[in-house]
């Protein structure tokens, strides 16, 4: 049998549309800060994408600023801004805030002043969805954009990051997402591209990609395949609730992305399962992936009070649109193999 992928929080498939779209840009030459025939033509694929992920995000398109991805948006947004935030937010994001918003339990976080805050609206590692407050300075809408209904013009946010290769698109193409009015200084400066926003010639290709990858899950979101998925996820988890009793399933009661399943087997550390599970065909992962590879207990668990040893023991498996429900039933059969030999050597 073939392997089968089920991190899709780190990194999706490329859709076939993107992948189109992208071949479709390589034969185009021109500048798009050109005013002739081809940097006209350069430029035309580039609003097209703008006006693609626009749209999917529930965004205007004049709103949508490309970047090389989520973290350099991160960097757009928050820099000399002095935010508050959560040690449930992505690195990117921590980086440029002061971690002392409170984290409660299940995951959420309680934002007192949102003008002076960021908050993501979903985490990588858990799932769990927060509420955005009104006025709200900074969300990181990564990892929900193209698996939740999304409305930024109704989120009550100033500004949102996004990412291309989580919903499908190419790596190294983001954008972060501007409510007009938004005071923004430009972190990299030169020939004033992104209306002045965000200067260097534009990658054509990746954002071609981008705002295909965007019309197909803003599609897929409408057509139900994440309730799907949904279920899929249900059953992974009552599979393995119904034979390791003592597993812990993060964030389970709470709303969560569709297809995120983040659990905890203590004593079984996280690194030896994504390790396992590889030998047997199984791509999974123990956090989140932008860390350079490195494999360390979870810092989103232990905010959310979980001890040291028990965020070591955790694994997160995320779904996709390609996910079948035969993917989730192997996987359980080897996960819980695998997990009775644990049991038995422990014993």
């Amino acid at each position: 049998m073939g392997r089968v992928y089920l991190d899709h929080n780190a990194t999706a498939p490329l859709r076939p549309e993107a992948r189109a779209a992208m071949i479709d840009a390589m034969d185009i030459v021109g500048n798009p800060s050109s005013v002739h025939t081809e940097g006209r033509a350069a430029k035309a694929v580039i609003e097209r994408a703008r006006g693609q992920v626009a749209a999917a995000l529930g965004a205007d398109g004049a709103d949508i600023i490309f970047t090389s991805g989520a973290t350099e948006a991160a960097a757009l947004a928050c820099a000399g801004r002095g935010l508050h935030g959560s040690a449930v937010e992505h690195d990117a994001v921590k980086a440029w805030v002061s971690s002392d918003l409170q984290v409660d339990a299940k995951g959420h976080v309680a934002v007192t002043d949102p003008a002076q805050s960021a908050l993501q609206l979903a985490n990588s590692e858990t799932g769990i969805i927060q509420t955005l407050p009104e006025g709200l300075e900074v969300s990181d809408m990564t990892q929900a954009f193209g698996k939740l209904p999304l409305a930024f013009n109704w989120s009550g946010c100033k500004m949102a990051l996004v990412s291309a290769h989580k919903l499908g698109g190419p790596k190294g193409i983001g954008a972060l997402v501007v409510r007009r009015g938004t005071d923004l200084a430009a972190q990299i400066k030169g020939g004033g591209q992104e209306m002045g926003r965000r200067s260097g010639t534009e990658n054509v290709i990746g954002i071609a990609g981008f705002g295909a990858a965007a019309e197909a899950a803003a599609r897929d979101l409408a057509n139900g395949v994440w309730d799907r998925i949904e279920e899929f996820r249900k059953i992974l988890e009552n599979t393995i609730a119904a034979d390791a009793n003592e597993t812990i399933f993060v964030g389970k009661g709470a709303s969560r992305l569709p297809n995120t399943s983040c659990l905890i087997a203590p004593g079984w550390k996280g690194e030896t399962q994504v390790m396992t599970m590889d030998l047997s065909g199984f791509a999974i992962s123990a956090g989140s992936a932008c860390s350079s590879g490195k494999v360390r207990a979870s810092g989103v668990l232990q905010a959310m009070g979980y001890s040291d040893a028990e965020a070591g023991s955790a694994i997160r498996i995320s779904l996709g649109p390609d996910t079948s429900q035969d993917d989730i039933t192997r996987f359980a059969e080897t996960w819980l193999k695998h997990w009775k030999k644990h049991r038995a050597r422990a014993a």
